[in-house]
């Protein structure tokens, strides 16, 4: 799907997303100290204005540029007096991470691309990693497409923890494997509660 399809959905809805962050996002970097922090594919915000919430100063890309115009109004009316500690950009995933490098945590929420996109993707989200900081990465799981609920249907697209793993090897900087699992997450749906599969991958440098 292209940057046009994707504004064309942002545009079609009052939110696409939901407006609370990650479940796995906040369990997984509330413990952490508040730092510099790049949110990519943010999509209208959810994570990028928690994070700003927990005291982090965050860069949001996206490709689509009515995500990124969502992101700032939201943040404008959420953050109020803390919306200059986001700064919102339209980028190109697959690209190096725009601004200032040398972040404390970059974050892959639910971006999922074919797999020389996503590999491209994932080594400039590490490379923008400064020594101490982390790359938490969150998708939803190949095996989701069989065991589990919702989700993109397409295979190639999707990703286990040790696909991540294989595109981020070899881990520069001595990086170290934190957390490379499945977990499930509950979903609730019209035809009553259901389990998705997700993968969650943090490396930490």
């Amino acid at each position: 799907m292209d940057a046009d399809a994707w504004n064309e959905r942002y545009a079609a809805s009052e939110l696409v997303w939901s407006a609370e962050p990650n479940r796995f996002v906040t369990e997984l970097v509330a413990p952490l100290e508040a730092g510099s922090a790049a949110d990519i594919a943010a999509g209208e915000g959810r994570n990028a204005i928690w994070l700003v919430e927990q005291g982090w100063r965050v860069l949001a890309t996206d490709y689509s540029d009515v995500a990124i115009s969502r992101l700032r109004e939201r943040a404008a009316t959420v953050l109020a007096d803390r919306a200059d500690r986001l700064t919102a950009v339209v980028a190109d995933a697959t690209l190096a991470v725009p601004g200032p490098g040398d972040h404390d945590l970059v974050l892959f929420s639910y971006l999922h691309l074919p797999p020389e996109q996503m590999r491209a993707a994932l080594r400039a989200g590490l490379d923008a990693v400064r020594p101490g900081g982390r790359l938490v990465v969150v998708g939803h799981a190949g095996r989701n497409l069989e065991q589990g609920w919702g989700g993109p249907s397409d295979r190639a697209v999707l990703y286990d923890p040790d696909e991540v793993l294989a595109n981020l090897h070899p881990y520069p900087g001595e990086a170290v494997v934190e957390v490379a699992e499945i977990r499930v997450r509950p979903v609730d749906t019209d035809g009553g509660p259901r389990e998705a599969l997700d993968t969650v991958v943090v490396l930490h440098r």
